[in-house]
């Protein structure tokens, strides 16, 4: 369990590995611990069972800790939040990925678990995540930062809380996430706990998914299930994501890690048979397959049948 915050916020982030792009900003980077176990020779992500991707290869970033929601199902510190912060522009940002995701991997260097492909594999990312923490949407400038990282020769993928439709419109990663806390108004006020009532926006943001403004990207929504508290109506949520363009589709358990502790017990945490059974009730409304499930992170990946 996290210790009760004393230290100013960006001191606490940085123990627990998070480097930050400027001492002003709360852009950060933080290699995840896929990335780390792929690059000592361990298990790799689901995303690299669903979707191809080298989890030592992956940097883990975001332009913004701040977040309009507060969501019990977080991992992170709603405790250590930036009051005011200084926007830096995408070429910053972007400028300096490879030299803070190798002072956060340093150690590892040095590791005999580490083999020296791998280890220059893991300073030449092919994938960026902008998915630390807080909503990149809230980020000004974050069409243009996708934009720029696309320009390298990697992968982008985003996720996002929905909230701001208009910013998403405009962002062309190559995968794009929508995150879908409920089945309905009430039980997304109840989990996500969002600043003002976005519940609209969000359902704007996920009709919007595969339509013209993501052609040729690949679109996707995110379920994280809370035993008790949205794990009810699976027709409810099928009938959201059936009325969107999403391509994948990931149910996937709350785990109980970080910060959350402190909101929800272990008893939340779905198990993944339990995952499995939502799964199966929802099908029937759904014109989607199941592409593959991962016991160990206890996800199930749907994907739409053409």
């Amino acid at each position: 369990m996290p210790s009760e915050p004393c230290e100013p916020p960006e001191k606490v982030l940085r123990k627990m590995g998070y480097q930050f792009f400027h001492p002003d900003s709360s852009a950060a980077l933080k290699p995840c611990l896929w990335c780390k176990r792929s690059l000592t020779g361990g298990d790799q992500c689901y995303k690299n069972q669903f979707y191809g991707i080298t989890s030592h290869r992956c940097v883990q970033m975001t332009p913004t800790l701040r977040c309009n929601h507060k969501c019990l199902f977080c991992w992170r510190s709603f405790e250590h939040e930036y009051i005011g912060e200084k926007e830096l522009s995408p070429a910053d940002i972007v400028s300096k990925i490879p030299f803070l995701q190798k002072k956060a991997l340093g150690g590892y260097k040095v590791s005999y678990r580490v083999t020296k492909e791998k280890w220059e594999e893991a300073l030449r990312p092919d994938q960026y995540a902008i998915s630390l923490s807080g909503e990149p949407t809230l980020y000004t400038h974050l069409p243009e930062l996708i934009d720029l990282l696309n320009q390298t020769e990697g992968t982008t993928f985003l996720v996002s809380n929905g909230t701001m439709p208009g910013v998403l419109r405009n962002c062309h990663p190559y995968q794009k996430y929508i995150s879908l806390t409920g089945p309905d108004r009430e039980t997304y006020l109840k989990i996500a706990r969002p600043d003002e009532d976005y519940w609209d926006r969000i359902l704007e943001s996920i009709s919007d998914l595969g339509h013209e403004t993501d052609a040729g990207n690949r679109t996707a929504i995110r379920v994280t299930l809370v035993k008790g508290i949205n794990d009810q109506d699976p027709a409810g949520y099928a009938r959201i994501i059936q009325e969107s363009g999403a391509q994948f589709v990931e149910v996937k358990a709350y785990m109980h890690v970080g910060y959350s502790q402190r909101r929800l017990t272990i008893k939340h945490m779905p198990l993944h048979e339990e995952i499995e059974q939502f799964t199966k009730q929802m099908l029937p409304h759904l014109s989607y397959k199941v592409r593959g499930e991962n016991t160990l992170s206890r996800v199930i990946c749907l994907e739409r049948d053409s």
